[in-house]
């Protein structure tokens, strides 16, 4: 978010504003990569007088595209803001990735909006509707988030507006047919050759009336005589449905007695019954053409979003509490009310650093004033803990984004969001509150990153500089994780798939200037004494001087798994003397952490010290830890040492046709299925322990397999010992690379 002005914004300069609550519409678009949410956002703009001319995607000119990589991949990566003025009221509108990869992104849109227009491509198969959505949809209707439905890209061969909704009413309906109706009906020009049927207007419902935008202008006209036929039974429909779902009783009647029902009265009904999350109206768009001022539909949807759409009073705050967790009154959509903001996300701007994008909730935030900062304490997965922290930090200025624009705020009342840079060291979730009663908002829920990046330095110029860009990159996105392992010895960045991956190393070399290569990922394995077996370690060196002396013998046995190192003194007379006991342990476990065989720490053995000969003079501690270490490799050569591998303890949900070929799948990574369960939704919950070595890439594989509709937990469950074939063929694989590095 720099501070260049986007080449075909207009109203420069200014941003929208909102002195109050309810004037405000926070909007934020859903839908599969493809299905025209950028597009949509850009026509939306032109329509409402944000914009002088709309860009392109294709062209990496859109408003809402304007980080760099989002223009060379021609796609949205991160979450955007655009606000716009229509009809008196500010709306905020979000544009999010459709890519399930950077679902941290739609995560933070979700949590700033009051309501959600899921977009779909007429042109998509109904297979990618629902895979990609659903699990959006009902996460929404969890919450009860108002809900409506933009169908795009009708002027496709083949496409169908009545199919679509079929399609939207079975994925997206929850059994109720009447919950998701067309508020509007496409007006399509002549079919030509290739199937192609130009939109050119819509036939609205419940003002009986046909835009037509075939001009170039909006035009209002009646319907033609052959069009009031099928238009009264689709409107029947719909004023059935909105009644129905809105619950108003008094209405019904009215409408079932035969009485005439005003518009007014049914867009107040249309109202209730989306904000209370039960209907969701269907409409169309289509970008503007050539020369034209806006676009097909969107005014339509501009005043269902300022007149069907809650504003953030209507909406139910998150809770919150004191920072020991004391729990408080919900706080009052009030500007002046006290203050309790979040910060929904972070980024990095090449002028001015870190800024956060701050969602208000109560009060007002203004620039110059004292705000507190407090963090939750995270479990993260991988068991890392992501601390609690809390600051007064001196707020910045405040600014409305707009694309890679940034416009000048005076304030930020509650129910509105703004930027603010410099923030401190506040961290995507943290709550901005006064000074004299601080407040934590209960934290939003993120996926675990499952996909793991082993990178590296490509130089010793790149060392320093690699730590502070992962740093950077995991505080912009919490579905990142950064684990330095320890078994490994490798730095992995784990993310959320291929796509993310790429982002991530991308931004490391260009924002960051930091080099990386990319290396295999390595799983910590394991090693153990497959029988009992002895050692034995001599350790005498004289060269002149003071010489080194120490002999020991040990008998080393395997233990059940999860035991560890144990180390028993069974010496009798004093064959090594008691001060070098411990100096024999301090090497056997030196040499067990390094490991025997392959390099893989030991684990699951008792060592025994049976005897041993030391010196008066020339033995020493270091001498005895020398030969502890010496002991255990003697042991080792003298036996089968075998590899044991982390297995993972897998909850794989899915839909219902898709369990035989998950489990097949399973079975094909050598895992085994310990248990399925069915849960709502027709999906089913497999559980099974897979060895971590088969699924560094599931994240990605069940994506596929599934066609983008599981999703997957994993936790460590224990090391077991790997088929000797495997590893056999692992300790080649291993040696070769050491030959060639």
């Amino acid at each position: 978010m720099g501070d260049r002005t986007h080449a075909h914004t207009g109203a420069a300069g200014r941003a929208p504003t909102a002195g109050r609550p309810a004037s405000l519409r926070n909007v934020v678009l859903v839908g599969h990569s493809g299905s025209g949410k950028t597009t949509l956002v850009e026509a939306l703009a032109l329509t409402a007088g944000a914009l002088n001319r709309a860009g392109r995607v294709e062209d990496g000119a859109t408003v809402s595209d304007y980080d760099e990589i989002e223009q060379r991949r021609r796609r949205s990566v991160q979450l955007s803001l655009v606000p716009v003025e229509w009809g008196g009221h500010k709306i905020n509108l979000l544009d999010t990735p459709g890519y399930a990869d950077f679902v941290g992104e739609l995560r933070a849109g979700l949590r700033a909006a009051d309501a959600a227009l899921f977009v779909v491509s007429a042109a998509q198969e109904a297979d990618a509707v629902a895979g990609t959505t659903r699990a959006v949809w009902e996460e929404c209707a969890a919450v009860g988030m108002p809900r409506a439905i933009v169908v795009t890209h009708l002027d496709t061969a083949r496409t169908s507006f009545e199919e679509m909704t079929r399609v939207c009413g079975r994925i997206f309906g929850n059994d109720d047919p009447d919950a998701v109706l067309p508020l509007y009906l496409p007006v399509q020009g002549p079919e030509g050759p290739d199937g192609h049927a130009p939109l050119t207007g819509l036939t609205g419902l419940l003002t009986q009336r046909i835009f037509d935008y075939s001009s170039g202008e909006r035009q209002e006209n009646p319907p033609a005589g052959e069009q009031r036929g099928p238009l009264q039974d689709a409107r029947n429909r719909l004023i059935e449905g909105i009644i129905a779902e809105s619950e108003d009783e008094t209405l019904m009647d009215r409408y079932l007695g035969g009485g005439e029902i005003d518009v007014a009265t049914l867009m107040g009904d249309l109202e209730r019954a989306v904000a209370r999350g039960s209907f969701h109206p269907v409409l169309t768009a289509a970008p503007a053409a050539e020369g034209a001022a806006q676009g097909i539909g969107t005014v339509e949807l501009l005043d269902l979003i300022t007149k069907g759409f809650p504003s953030p009073v209507e909406r139910a705050l998150p809770a919150v509490s004191t920072p020991d967790g004391t729990p408080r009154p919900a706080p009052a959509c009030d500007p002046g009310a006290p203050l309790v903001a979040e910060v929904v996300k972070t980024a990095s701007d090449p002028y001015v650093g870190r800024v956060s994008l701050v969602r208000v909730f109560s009060g007002t935030l203004r620039p110059d004033e004292t705000v507190h900062v407090c963090g939750h304490g995270l479990t993260e997965p991988g068991g890392a803990t992501r601390p609690f922290h809390e600051a007064d930090v001196r707020v910045g200025a405040l600014t409305a984004p707009f694309g890679k624009q940034q416009r000048p705020l005076d304030q930020c009342v509650a129910g509105d969001l703004a930027c603010v840079s410099k923030l401190g060291g506040a961290e995507t979730g943290d709550t901005l509150s006064g000074t004299g009663e601080p407040l934590l908002m209960e934290p939003w829920s993120m996926p675990d990153p499952l996909l793991p990046l082993a990178v590296r330095a490509h130089g010793k110029a790149d060392e320093d500089r690699l730590s502070q860009g992962l740093a950077r990159l995991v505080a912009e996105d919490p579905t990142m994780r950064l684990e330095q392992n320890q078994d490994t010895h490798q730095v992995v960045l784990w993310c959320m798939g291929e796509a993310h991956t790429d982002v991530a190393l991308e931004r490391l070399r260009s924002r960051y200037g930091v080099q990386v290569d990319a290396e295999p990922h390595r799983v910590p394995l394991r090693e153990t004494f497959a029988s009992r077996t002895v050692g034995r370690g001599r350790h005498v060196k004289q060269s002149g001087g003071h010489g080194q002396y120490a002999i020991c013998e040990i008998e080393v046995e395997p233990l059940p798994p999860g035991t560890g190192i144990e180390f028993v003194d069974k010496v009798v007379g004093g064959s090594v003397p008691r001060q070098f006991v411990a100096s024999v342990e301090k090497g056997v476990r030196a040499q067990a952490a390094r490991g025997v065989a392959a390099g893989h720490p030991l684990v699951d053995v008792r060592v025994t010290l049976l005897d041993g000969k030391s010196h008066s003079v020339d033995s020493s501690d270091a001498a005895f830890q020398t030969a502890g270490a010496l002991a255990l490799r003697e042991a080792a050569a003298d036996t089968r040492i075998q590899l044991l591998e982390p297995v993972a303890e897998v909850a794989v949900l899915v839909p219902d046709d898709f369990v035989g070929a998950v489990m097949s799948d399973l079975a094909g990574r050598r895992g085994r299925v310990v248990g399925t369960e069915q849960t709502a939704g027709e999906r089913t919950l497999v559980r099974a322990e897979v060895p971590e070595i088969e699924i560094g890439r599931y994240t990605v594989d069940l994506r596929s397999l599934t066609h983008g509709t599981g999703r997957f937990d994993r936790a460590y469950a224990r090391h077991e010992p790997m088929p000797p074939q495997l590893a056999d063929r692992l300790r080649e694989s291993q040696e070769n690379t050491a030959k060639v590095s």
